[in-house]
């Protein structure tokens, strides 16, 4: 098949049965609950662009793996092309959904994979590469979305896994069978899971000798049996229940905590098993390619947050304003800046062993430092040019009162030509886009924490090139 449609890919949901559990009651019916509908909405709409002319050309690539167009976001990258292409499709999305699409983590771990698995074989003599390799094109040929699954609940953090009181809290492998390996574990902040077709499992951290069996990579169907999914709660989640309130209708983010309780994996899905070494290249690559994705992601999210700042001026009568147009201009700046770090992680990629190509990891996690500071920044000058009302605007079934409804629409209004609803649709909006903890988290702690963007900017850095830079003009090394 190769390309799915987005009424194909909602409808490939609905053959899923996992387990899922949400605000205590297990939820049978995902597809179509209200809440996460608009989560998978998000994630439809990597398969809605590419349907669109104006979007194919970027949406779509050819897949030497299988010789079919394919979706990017199931292709590792081949060329700077790719890598490039990567920031744009994502900032295409942002700008469209206004929110996570969800689909760039399971992209993030297929590329990594594609790296390390072949950097494992070539020291060990395994088969992880070729195992990745069928993974990518069984991905590839049904247009399937991949979740990652990464980040560890960690328990006592000053203590290693192996010294744990409860080894669980890192997922590990607690059995070795001849037809495959059984886990148990549980993942959290697993955005979009239940919009996923398969979950693929990385380590969360480096490894030492001792914790071999912490060192383990794998996919799954999302649907496994002993896989639950228990949804998160997040600020706004039950307007989409309530059916009011929603400022963003169509879209949402939600994120559960993943459970694995021992759950088979056969060996054609293992694509790392004890090489503990390996573990810090398999984060490393990952949280470069995530931070890289951030980049593209969150910068068109920034000209939605713009374009919502934009319209309350307009809603408002404050088009005139001097001081407001200069906001709009740091909002902008700060949207260019993002993109920009991230396509020069992007251009100054380079070609691995593999032949997947990797970017530049140093620029990427700068992109992602500046998206931890700006993105809040860009928040606040939104809501200053919105105003006030994005606290405390009454419901929509306050608006829909025969008795009040009126009266509110009378004082709601704001430039005469405009509207009320307008203004109060946009006012919606601009809270979603402020308060929706479920998405602003993530600007900080998406693909890890500040100080791990920071750790590995000092550890990728050629420290002893600018050392030496400045020796030479200080004609130290001459004086020697």
């Amino acid at each position: 098949m190769g390309v799915m449609t987005k009424a194909e890919y909602i409808e490939s949901l609905r053959k899923l049965h996992p387990t899922a559990y949400m605000f205590g009651e297990k939820i049978t019916n995902v597809v179509d609950n209200p809440r996460l509908r608009a989560g998978i909405e998000a994630t439809g709409a990597t398969y809605e662009l590419a349907e669109l002319p104006e979007y194919r050309d970027m949406m779509i690539a050819h897949s030497p793996w299988i010789d079919e167009p394919v979706n990017r976001f199931n292709l590792p990258p081949m060329s700077i092309e790719d890598l490039v292409y990567r920031v744009k499709i994502n900032r295409a999305l942002g700008n469209y959904v206004g929110t996570c699409h969800q689909r760039c983590t399971g992209m993030d771990c297929m590329c990594s994979l594609a790296i390390v698995g072949y950097d494992v074989d070539r020291k060990y003599g395994t088969n992880y590469y070729d195992r990745v390799v069928e993974f990518i094109k069984y991905m590839q040929k049904n247009d399937f979305t991949a979740n990652a699954s990464v980040t560890d609940v960690k328990g006592d953090r000053s203590l290693p896994p192996k010294d744990q009181h409860d080894k669980d809290v890192y997922l590990h492998v607690v059995e070795k069978k001849n037809e495959g390996i059984v886990v148990r574990g549980a993942k959290a902040h697993q955005t979009g899971s239940l919009s996923c077709h398969e979950l693929i499992v990385l380590p969360t951290r480096a490894l030492r000798k001792g914790e071999e069996e912490f060192a383990v990579a794998f996919a799954i169907p999302a649907d496994t049996e002993g896989v639950v999914h228990v949804v998160g709660r997040s600020s706004l989640d039950t307007r989409e229940l309530e059916g009011c309130d929603c400022g963003n209708p169509r879209y949402s983010k939600y994120a559960p905590t993943v459970i694995y309780n021992d759950v088979f994996v056969p060996w054609e899905r293992v694509f790392l098993c004890g090489e503990v070494e390996f573990a810090a290249e398999l984060v490393m690559r990952f949280s470069a390619f995530h931070r890289q994705s951030h980049g593209g992601c969150k910068s068109g999210k920034i000209d939605c947050m713009t374009g919502a700042a934009l319209c309350m001026m307009e809603y408002n009568g404050t088009t005139g304003v001097s001081h407001l147009k200069e906001k709009i201009v740091d909002m902008i700046h700060r949207a260019e800046t993002l993109y920009g770090c991230s396509l020069a992680a992007s251009y100054e990629g380079k070609k691995e062993p593999s032949g997947i190509y990797f970017i530049d990891p140093v620029l990427a996690n700068a992109s992602k430092i500046h998206e931890g500071r700006e993105m809040a920044e860009a928040t606040r000058l939104m809501i200053d040019v919105a105003g006030g009302f994005v606290a405390d605007l009454p419901s929509d079934k306050d608006l829909e009162n025969p008795e009040i409804g009126p009266l509110l629409r009378k004082y709601l209004k704001g430039a005469t030509d405009i509207p009320s609803e307008k203004r109060i649709k946009m006012f919606r909006l601009v809270e979603k886009m402020a308060m929706e903890s479920a998405d602003t988290i993530s600007d900080i702690h998406g693909g890890g924490s500040p100080a791990a963007h920071r750790l590995t900017i000092f550890r990728e850095s050629d420290l002893e090139s600018k050392k030496k830079a400045a020796q030479r003009l200080a004609r130290i090394e001459e004086e020697a």
